[in-house]
């Protein structure tokens, strides 16, 4: 079978996937509502394979969304915490962009990204009002499956 090679990056070319990186997390944000107060609400949806982040009003209307796929991070790697810092990063210079100050936070799912996603939000400077855990929970469950014939 042989010896198996490990690929490794050089310098230079972990730069290029860094700026790659940052280049595509500064783009031009288009909004279409009009913004009137300096409040919003962020939706973590924490996953074991990304991270997605939205932006809305306080009526709900979505006003821009970042996830760690859009942003440049592939396959498991879009799943770390890591990855989660660097879509709040994303999130909060949209938000710089509306002049949103203050935020509602509301979690959803189960990952290693939501602490340091609500961190990564909270040292950017944005405002937190409260933060919420809404991730769903089941009652009492599904029907157990029959048992098994002998």
């Amino acid at each position: 079978m042989g010896k198996k090679r490990i690929i490794q990056k050089s310098q230079e070319e972990l730069l290029k996937e860094k700026e790659n990186i940052e280049s595509k997390m500064k783009r031009e944000v288009k909004f279409t509502t009009p913004l009137k107060t300096r409040e919003g609400n962020i939706y973590i949806a924490s996953s074991y394979n990304n991270t997605l982040m939205t932006l809305t009003d306080l009526q709900g209307n979505t006003l821009t969304w970042v996830s760690a796929g859009s942003i440049g991070f592939k396959g498991t790697k879009k799943a770390t915490a890591f990855a989660a810092s660097k879509v709040a990063g994303a999130i909060c210079l949209a938000a710089e962009k509306l002049k949103i100050e203050k935020i509602n936070v509301f979690i959803k799912g189960v990952s290693s990204g939501r602490e340091s996603a609500i961190r990564s939000l909270a040292s950017h400077g944005l405002k937190i009002i409260s933060i919420k855990d809404i991730t769903p929970i089941p009652h009492n469950g599904c029907k157990p499956p029959k048992a098994r014939r002998a």
